[in-house]
């Protein structure tokens, strides 16, 4: 008799309750991988925004920012989310959400909510484009990374110098397992990736993880590979940022940042 094998997950998260979810192996932190790669939650964050905002209206305000501080790490295991608005209004709201592990809040979500109008006739940016997916090589941020969240990405890098690259990401791994996601929130759960994707210095010498991110959208992302035109900037006190502009399929989308704590690693 051959044992049984359970297949792969095929989602970073499982829902197990009204406002709880499961972590799984896709999860994995590229600087612990027993911890949680922090990209995924941030994703589920604004799923829970955007499933709060249609359970209350039909109306569809459109996620316009998204500013997170993570305040501790996660193990791969059970969450819960809350979520308040905070400003409420017709046009224009202000929701938290809550991500929160054991009692402890690890990730906070403050997302502005906008209506949207027909603005056509006006709409542009100049704002550099980035080279599309087919025509970046493919490279594995596996060789950099580990974890099971940087295995499950693909990546097309154009790589200019240590700290500055344009490159596409996707994902063949659902964010919620059996449940439908918008494309924002699943652009969202990708975009902490970015701190990863062209590092100044390497990690086995100095240790960089982000404090938070936060994501400007003037145009909503598509449901295929999203593109990021990064640089990555160190202080010489410890402090440093990266900033990135966001691409879909039609040119830039909107911008993201994070702010790192630089910190050498000593023998």
């Amino acid at each position: 008799m051959h044992a049984q094998h359970s297949p792969p997950p095929s989602a970073y998260f499982k829902r197990v309750g009204a406002t709880r979810f499961q972590a799984t192996e896709h999860v994995g932190g590229g600087w612990n991988p027993a911890e949680q790669h922090v990209a995924p939650a941030l994703g589920l964050l604004a799923h829970a925004v955007e499933t709060d905002r249609d359970a209350r209206r039909s109306d569809g305000l459109r996620v316009a920012r998204l500013s997170y501080d993570i305040l501790g790490t996660l193990p791969i295991d059970i969450v819960d989310i809350d979520v308040a608005v905070l400003r409420p209004g017709r046009t224009i709201e202000l929701v938290e959400a809550r991500l929160s592990h054991g009692g402890r809040v690890a990730v906070v979500l403050r997302a502005w909510l906008m209506q949207q109008y027909d603005t056509t006739a006006f709409a542009g940016n100049s704002l550099p484009r980035i080279a599309p997916p087919e025509d970046m090589p493919s490279w594995s941020p596996v060789s950099v990374w580990p974890g099971g969240f940087i295995r499950s990405a693909e990546v097309r890098r154009h790589q200019i110098e240590p700290g500055r690259a344009s490159y596409w990401v996707r994902t063949g791994v659902n964010l919620i397992e059996g449940e439908p996601v918008s494309a924002t929130a699943r652009a969202l759960g990708l975009l902490d990736i970015a701190n990863g994707m062209t590092p100044r210095a390497a990690a086995e010498d100095v240790a960089f993880p982000n404090l938070d991110l936060t994501a400007h959208l003037f145009e909503p992302p598509g449901d295929d590979w999203l593109g990021l035109d990064t640089t990555v900037a160190f202080g010489a006190h410890g402090i440093g940022l990266t900033h990135s502009i966001i691409h879909g399929r039609g040119g830039p989308i909107g911008a993201v940042s994070q702010c790192l704590t630089v910190r050498p690693r000593r023998a």
